[in-house]
């Protein structure tokens, strides 16, 4: 790892004129949901962005999943009559689009009206708790590790759920040849993919960067994945329990903090006990984890996921080399710049900005207080009756949420009061819906 911001590959200029491939750039933010919306300039209208930014619609930032506008929040959106925000494209997260020929897309940053920032866009709420967590002298470098379900033009998974399994890997030969150079060409680093223990379940391993840019990687990867296979005719799926009795999909998180180009929690030897800072760290995530669920975990889908028996944590643990822990102290003595933590908390449907946050925030303020984590659990941590269980619900993520001060200030208030407002839509409207799991269990029988 490298604390170094890595250059981003320089965009080609070469005219598309004549060739059928008109230009058009992609600029955009990213949503609660961590769906990047925004719209296509031609090459000009791009050009005037960059110098004095360009309109989108605050409604965007707040709209639920289905594309409904959240009439709960009065200052913004539906209620207020969808003003405008000001959105200026960051030319440093401008790509080509490989799949797209001729079109490219870039990141943008959104402000209110009056020029001053939207502390309510996901990837100012991070870049803010990244700032607190210079303030304390350590640079975060995070990677986002995603299982996604990809499916055929007739719904049948590409695989039939061999972990690890190379042969099994030939089922998503076409697909991954050509996802390798369009991450490639938006400047992600895809190191590997394996299947998982599930059916049509592909595991993609991406680089460790500074965590801004980490989830910009993220972000980017999971529009690249479902864009791409969307064109070949295939159907991707960041879903986070798509199927009862199979292994769900996680957005594992590393992490770790630097100082002056080394790792801070890089451990001597084998007998070394964790530097105190990694400890810290490890005892603020511990410690946050019932109340940043509503951000790890922030579907009411998100929860189907979470049962013990499927290597996606249920309690408030961590452990040195531990996949049954929601924390894994990650040791390279061998190679210390890989020693990290490991939150397995997230699922493949959380926002990458808002995961990435939470687990710095929590880190930051286990750092800053010093704190002393609790003994590592040894063995299975799901058969551990003894620790602290973390949220089974999005409503009861909600209401650990509300309860922990620190974390909510670390956000920033009015992210947090903003956040949980969408997140009581999502229960809302889960309330109010029958399923069809009701209706076969009990019509026949109430």
């Amino acid at each position: 790892m490298s604390t170094a911001e890595e250059a981003r590959p320089a965009v080609k200029r070469e005219s598309t004129a004549g060739t059928g491939e008109e230009e058009f750039i992609l600029v955009g933010f990213p949503d609660v949901n961590g769906s990047i919306r925004g719209k296509a300039l031609r090459p000009a209208a791009f050009q005037s962005a960059l110098r004095h930014g360009t309109v989108m619609t605050d409604l965007l930032l707040a709209l639920d999943p289905t594309d409904t506008p959240i009439s709960d929040y009065t200052g913004f959106g539906i209620r207020s009559g969808a003003g405008d925000l000001l959105v200026h494209p960051d030319p440093t997260t401008l790509h080509d689009l490989t799949w797209r020929p001729g079109w490219k897309v870039c990141l943008a940053t959104p402000s209110w009206p009056d020029g001053s920032r939207c502390e309510l866009a996901s990837r100012e709420v991070l870049r803010s708790v990244l700032d607190v967590l210079s303030e304390l002298g350590y640079e975060a470098l995070s990677a986002v590790e995603y299982e996604v379900r990809v499916f055929d033009s007739e719904s049948r998974p590409l695989s039939s759920g061999l972990s690890y399994s190379l042969s099994e890997l030939g089922g998503f030969e076409g697909f991954v040849r050509a996802l390798a150079p369009a991450l490639e060409a938006l400047g992600v680093e895809l190191s590997a993919v394996h299947t998982e223990a599930g059916p049509g379940l592909l595991e993609l391993n991406l680089g460790a960067r500074p965590a801004l840019r980490a989830a910009d990687d993220a972000a980017l990867t999971k529009m690249a994945v479902k864009d791409l296979a969307a064109t070949m005719g295939l159907r991707a799926s960041f879903l986070a329990k798509t199927a009862p009795g199979e292994e769900g999909s996680s957005g594992h998180v590393h992490f770790s903090c630097w100082r002056d180009g080394a790792n801070a929690f890089r451990v001597a030897d084998a007998k070394s006990e964790l530097p105190a800072v990694f400890r810290s760290a490890i005892a603020g995530v511990v410690e946050h984890l019932p109340a940043a669920s509503l951000l790890l975990n922030p579907t009411i889908n998100s929860y189907k996921r979470l049962v013990p028996g499927w290597f996606a944590p249920v309690n408030a643990t961590w452990g040195v080399e531990n996949r049954s822990c929601a924390v894994r102290a990650i040791v390279r003595t061998d190679h210390p710049e890989l020693c990290r933590l490991e939150c397995r908390r997230p699922g493949a449907d959380a926002n990458p900005y808002l995961a990435i946050a939470a687990i710095a925030a929590s880190a930051a303020d286990g750092i800053k207080r010093e704190l002393e984590p609790p003994d590592p659990i040894v063995g299975d941590a799901y058969t551990r009756s003894d620790v602290l269980e973390l949220p089974g619900s999005l409503e009861s993520a909600l209401i650990a949420f509300e309860s922990d001060d620190v974390l909510q200030a670390a956000l920033d208030p009015r992210f947090s009061d903003y956040f949980a407002t969408s997140r009581r839509w999502e229960v809302k409207a889960f309330r109010e819906t029958v399923t069809e799991w009701e209706r076969d269990r009990y019509m026949r029988t109430v």
